[in-house]
């Protein structure tokens, strides 16, 4: 099992597109193979301040997840609001 950790600063009032946005790949990431759980959090100090976890059966399957153009489509959209790129970090075990 891995988990994926995805931080993203946004930028000016956009948390409730942002909020949408994140459901969204939610959504469709409980839809792939090997996806097991997931959480959003946002920093108590900075509301704009989010971090998601996601926990995978393995590597590949986020691999597969993480470079199917459905993702990438959302991801696209996010960016937009976004103050610098999504930070990703996978971990294991």
């Amino acid at each position: 099992m891995i988990k994926v950790m995805m931080e993203r600063m946004i930028k000016g009032r956009n948390v409730g597109e942002i909020a949408r946005l994140l459901r969204m790949l939610r959504v469709k990431a409980m839809q792939q193979p090997g996806y097991i759980s997931g959480e959003t959090l946002h920093a108590f100090d900075d509301p704009n301040h989010y971090l998601v976890i996601s926990a995978w059966e393995n590597y590949e399957d986020w691999q597969e997840w993480f470079n199917s153009p459905e993702r990438q489509a959302i991801q696209d959209e996010l960016d937009a609001y976004l103050e610098v790129p999504t930070k990703t970090r996978v971990f294991t075990y």
